[in-house]
Parts: structure tokens; C-alpha cells; sequence
């Protein structure tokens, strides 16, 4: 069985954006790996086992990003006024008088400090398919609280 890893538009673009960079990037860390090998002696060659290091992450992070493309369900954010992938949500945590904004998105791309947040993270889960006004309770493994959601864009 094939498990689509689900994510928003921009963050399949995300990806795209990053392979193009490492994909640039290949072909100078090629060369510095031939230049640490013609130095010679490969056993006490620290530049050259660097190089080697730095190319195979770089190759392994591309076969990484790679297969979350291949593998993406690129969900398209409805406009049925209901929180869903893709959806800017503002929600008023238990016990706060300011309000927070996020994204909610896939899992591969959710990161707090850019305010986003992964629809199935306790958070994520509990505001899922719920409609501006609504309070819903968070699930957490900390416990739970409140949240209000106050605006779904």
C-alpha cells in the first residue's frame, strides 16, 4: 500500500525550490571532492573525506526530497469557510488576549516559528474541518485546553 504524504501547493513548490538549489550546488561540491583527491594520501586526507561527507548528504537529501514529491497529494485549499489543508486560521488560545495566525499544512512542511501547523498535530486535528467561532478542545500530550477559532482565510 502507497501512503501519499498530503501537503499544500506552496510547500510542493518548497521542495521543487530546494532540489533546484542542490542540484546546482552538485556540481561544486563534485569538484571540491576531486580537488581534495588529487592532494593524495586518501587515509589522512581530511579535506577529502569532507568533501566526500558534504556530497553524499547533499545526494541523500535530493533522494529524500525526491520521494516526498513522488509520493505528494497536493491538496487544492477549499473555500468552504471550514479549516482545512492550506487554510490561514487566527484562533484565540485558553488564556491569551492576543490572537495567533497559522497555516494549516502537511506534515513535511509544518515549522511553528513560520506559523505553520500540521493538520494532524493535536492542534491541527482539533480544528480540522470546524468554522470561524467555533471553540474546540486540543488533545495534547501535555494535556488539554481550549482554542477559539476566530477567523478561517
Amino acid at each position: 500500500m502507497v501512503y501519499f504524504q498530503k501537503m499544500t501547493p506552496q510547500g510542493y513548490q518548497e521542495i521543487e525550490e530546494e532540489i533546484s538549489r542542490l542540484k546546482k550546488d552538485r556540481p561544486r561540491r563534485i569538484k571540491i571532492l576531486q580537488e581534495a583527491r588529487s592532494l593524495g594520501d586518501l587515509s589522512e586526507n581530511s579535506e577529502y573525506t569532507e568533501a566526500k561527507r558534504d556530497l553524499g548528504h547533499l545526494e541523500s537529501r535530493l533522494r529524500y526530497l525526491n520521494k516526498q514529491l513522488k509520493y505528494a497529494q497536493v491538496i487544492e485549499k477549499n473555500d468552504s469557510g471550514e479549516v482545512d489543508l492550506g487554510s490561514t486560521v487566527e484562533l484565540l488560545f485558553e488564556g491569551e488576549e492576543e490572537s495567533d495566525t497559522y497555516q494549516v499544512v502537511g506534515r513535511m512542511e509544518a515549522d511553528l516559528e513560520k506559523g505553520k501547523v500540521s493538520f494532524d498535530s493535536p492542534l491541527g486535528q482539533a480544528i480540522m474541518k470546524q468554522k470561524a467561532d467555533t471553540l474546540v478542545t486540543v488533545e495534547a500530550p501535555a494535556g488539554s485546553y481550549q482554542v477559539k477559532i476566530l477567523k478561517v482565510e
